[in-house]
């Protein structure tokens, strides 16, 4: 159930990040390589990488295995003690404020859905390079729609909803139960709908503009510096 607030909130085996993230939970996953490999062939060859929100660094690894150096952004220090061959930087993204600039800054777990889009995107743009890429991964409509599935299993891991609610149009309250084996584990949160109608102004709040879009059903973009 969502907290009353609607804040994020997480239960299970194992430290619960601020977000509601459960560590075990994700560090038991598996590299996401799909995900990497995207992002990798959107960028040139050994381009560095800043990954915000990195969490136990799934994605950290094949990028670092594409061949580009990554510096790790997050807010939990116990996500970034999993990451191995990357620098780690243990901040919130809306505070972080590094000297250097990178010709990639990736933005994903669709976070640009489940915080303040406004600031994230701004720490974005004051990181990425004039002739830099903005990555963002975008939660779409469709796994929220009443006739999507509520449980799935993938890779030995089981996913449920536990609880969905639409407190107003374009909001989603939900609670995702994780399973493996006999850990479980649940994430309360709450994601705000960024439709394409929605991403032009948004980008050029944050200084940047819209770029293409990475697969078919437009839930990677890119955006640059204005």
């Amino acid at each position: 159930m969502a907290t009353e607030d609607g804040r994020r909130a997480g239960t299970g085996p194992g430290e619960i990040a601020d977000d509601g993230s459960a560590v075990e939970f994700y560090a038991a996953l598996p590299p996401d390589v799909p995900s990497a490999a995207l992002v990798h062939t959107a960028i040139p060859a050994g381009t560095p990488v800043l990954e915000l929100g990195a969490g136990a660094g799934r994605v950290t690894r094949p990028l670092i295995d594409f061949g580009h150096p990554v510096t790790a952004v997050d807010g939990s220090a116990a996500m970034l003690a999993r990451i191995e061959g990357a620098r780690t930087v243990c901040s919130p993204i809306q505070e972080l404020d590094l000297p250097e600039r990178f010709g990639c800054v990736l933005l994903m777990s669709f976070l640009v859905n489940y915080g303040d889009r406004d600031t994230l995107l701004a720490t974005c743009r004051r990181h990425v390079r004039p002739d830099g890429v903005v990555i963002v991964q975008r939660d779409t409509d469709g796994r929220w729609r009443d006739d999507a599935p509520r449980a799935w299993e993938r890779g030995g891991v089981h996913y449920r909803k536990a609880y969905v609610e639409h407190p107003e149009p374009g909001v989603v309250v939900a609670t995702m139960e994780y399973r493996i084996g006999e850990r479980r584990w649940t994430h309360t949160f709450t994601t705000r709908r960024l439709g394409d109608e929605d991403l032009p102004a948004v980008l050029e709040a944050a200084g940047l503009r819209l770029d293409g879009f990475l697969d078919d059903d437009g839930a990677w973009f890119t955006a640059r510096p204005r």
